[in-house]
């Protein structure tokens, strides 16, 4: 079956101002729309509540796709999580689907967005030309998912050498900033690439 609409749930507004612009880029022109939540913790607190919701109305022909954080989280709990929330109501995930259709989509950004970054460099330095250049090829930095230290204060630090952001990264303006520059298909990044290819699978 064809999917006529996406709808993506994720933890914050710096994640749903890079997909509004990386989305478009893999699935072309279907229907799709991402909410926000204000934090990782408002999301698991009310994933329940809105799977509940869909599964009392969503088409045979949309698919919800939901986008957390791990940050230090252990992934295979938070993935439960996320599937249980799905389970409690009937609603089948791509985990489970195996051969039939599935409903839901979980997935997380490993440590965080800022990987996403890491894993496309080329577009971090056509928004912000200063930043190093050989920082895909540092120690630390050459698997974007695993950028010890936190990722995002990682980021934040290589953007103020390159003096950015020098009272902080602001994270919606630099989420803008790159993903209009990002190229899905390059991307090193292996939880974007998970991302990206999971819709790429509701296109066929």
């Amino acid at each position: 079956m064809s999917v006529a609409h996406i709808e993506i749930l994720v933890e914050e507004l710096s994640m749903e101002a890079a997909l509004r612009l990386i989305v478009p880029k893999i699935i072309g022109d279907l229907s799709f729309e991402v909410y926000p939540y204000q934090c990782k913790q408002d999301l698991l607190d009310k994933l329940p509540g809105r799977i509940k919701g869909y599964a009392a109305w969503l088409p045979e022909d949309y698919r919800i796709v939901v986008i957390v954080d791990r940050d230090d989280d252990d992934c295979q709990e938070l993935k439960e999580q996320l599937e249980q929330a799905a389970r409690n109501v009937g609603l089948m995930t791509k985990t489970r689907a195996k051969e039939h259709d599935y409903q839901t989509v979980n997935r997380l950004a490993i440590e965080e967005l800022e990987a996403w970054y890491f894993g496309d460099w080329q577009a971090v330095q056509a928004a912000f030309p200063r930043v190093n250049q050989n920082i895909p090829h540092k120690a630390g930095y050459r698997d974007p998912d695993a950028v010890s230290g936190g990722t995002w204060e990682c980021f934040e630090r290589v953007l103020q050498r390159a003096r950015y952001f020098k009272n902080g990264l602001r994270k919606i303006e630099a989420a803008r900033s790159i993903a209009q520059h990002m190229e899905p298909g390059r991307n090193t990044s292996q939880s974007f690439c998970a991302f990206r290819d999971v819709l790429n699978g509701m296109l066929t």
